[in-house]
């Protein structure tokens, strides 16, 4: 079942909405700007526990985020090898 909707009124530049409505496909415009305020509002909720995060934990440092991202690079590998190997 599909959440209710409401008609609503907004202004963008004419080459903003151009661009949008080109990319917005079968499904139309309305639901091309949906999706994207649906994403910027999650990655504001990101933002906002990162802070509290940060504030709680101190900021993460540029290692500390490689070393995740190592760390994930080499999950991703042995998925990766592991998925051939069941073949």
């Amino acid at each position: 079942m599909s959440e209710p909707t409401g008609k609503y009124s907004i202004t963008m530049s004419r080459d903003i909405a151009e661009a949008a409505k080109a990319r917005s496909g079968p499904s139309g415009l309305s639901a091309y700007v949906a999706a994207a305020v649906a994403r910027q509002i999650e990655r504001d909720n990101l933002n906002e526990l990162i802070q509290v995060a940060e504030a709680e934990h101190g900021p993460v440092t540029d290692e500390e985020i490689q070393t995740l991202r190592d760390q994930l690079h080499q999950a991703r590998s042995e998925q990766t090898q592991d998925g051939a190997n069941a073949t």
